[in-house]
């Protein structure tokens, strides 16, 4: 099915003819015209099924005895075919909340997510004639291409290269945007925007996770401080040496030793005034 242009008239001329039409049966019923007053009693009930509102950000799909005659998308008053039928749609940007999944990432650890998707109505005639219940079918893809997703990436990849769940929420937003629209095109809807609301290890193993961040967090400034402290003892070193004075290898090994051992320590460092040996 593919979207047509609907055929109306003006409502506002068939509103007069029906209020006539209905005031002359009236009048012709009591002088006792009969005949008159029955047929202008049927074209005011003719007119009655031909005139259809249409509100601002509203379509109106027509059929007439299960043909499609097309979509009506100017608001206001409106004639059309006596005797048909007219399904209302929104045209109207809509949110839909998904409920919290549990799934598995691609590292196979369970976790939780939920996303918000934002759309609108493009195509009438797919939405109400190509799926059922449209609604329902937008929420039930929705689900399914966040769980789809969510199964392609890992949660965190610990600050390495590539594309992680919790740390390129953008880069996630657009590929499951493309793969909503992909889904939903059939049901003839638009995808504005999709993002992510919720996103965590799920409970059984949010405990196990966070010590593994903690660690992670832990080694990654080690590996900083202890660059900076190499560095140090260094330039500390090539700065006596300039000065002039003369240190053998062992005394370079135990001033290494010692400098790392001051600037990587968790505590501060203890003096020890060196004062000569008695013998």
């Amino acid at each position: 099915m593919k979207e047509v242009k609907g055929y109306s008239g003006n409502g506002f001329i068939a509103l007069v003819i029906l209020l006539a039409s209905l005031g002359f049966s009236v009048y012709a019923f009591v002088e006792e015209w009969w005949v008159w007053g029955c047929i202008a009693l049927f074209v005011s009930l003719v007119l009655m099924t031909s005139i259809t509102v249409v509100q601002p950000n509203q379509a109106a799909v027509v059929t007439f005895f299960g043909q499609y005659l097309g979509t009506i998308r100017k608001s206001g008053i409106h004639f059309v075919v006596p005797f048909s039928i007219r399904h209302k749609v929104s045209l109207r940007v809509r949110n839909f909340n998904s409920s919290t999944l549990k799934v598995n990432d691609i590292d196979g650890n369970p976790v939780e997510i939920a996303a918000v998707v934002v759309f609108r109505v493009v195509d009438t005639a797919k939405a109400l004639f190509d799926v059922d219940k449209y609604e329902q079918f937008v929420e039930t893809q929705s689900e399914s291409a966040l769980r789809h997703v969510a199964t392609k990436y890992p949660y965190d990849n610990g600050g390495g290269e590539g594309v992680s769940l919790r740390g390129d929420t953008e880069v996630i937003a657009v590929e499951l945007t493309r793969e909503l629209q992909e889904r939903l095109s059939a049901a003839g809807v638009e995808v504005i925007e999709s993002r992510l609301t919720h996103l965590a290890y799920a409970p059984e193993i949010a405990g196990a996770m966070l010590q593994r961040q903690q660690a992670s967090a832990i080694v990654a400034a080690r590996h900083i401080i202890v660059e900076g402290a190499v560095g140090m003892v260094q330039a500390a070193i090539e700065q006596l040496e300039k000065e002039g004075y003369v240190l053998d290898e062992e005394r370079k090994a135990a001033m290494m030793n010692n400098l790392m051992v001051a600037i990587v320590s968790d505590r501060s460092a203890q003096p020890v005034v060196n004062a000569g040996s008695l013998y």
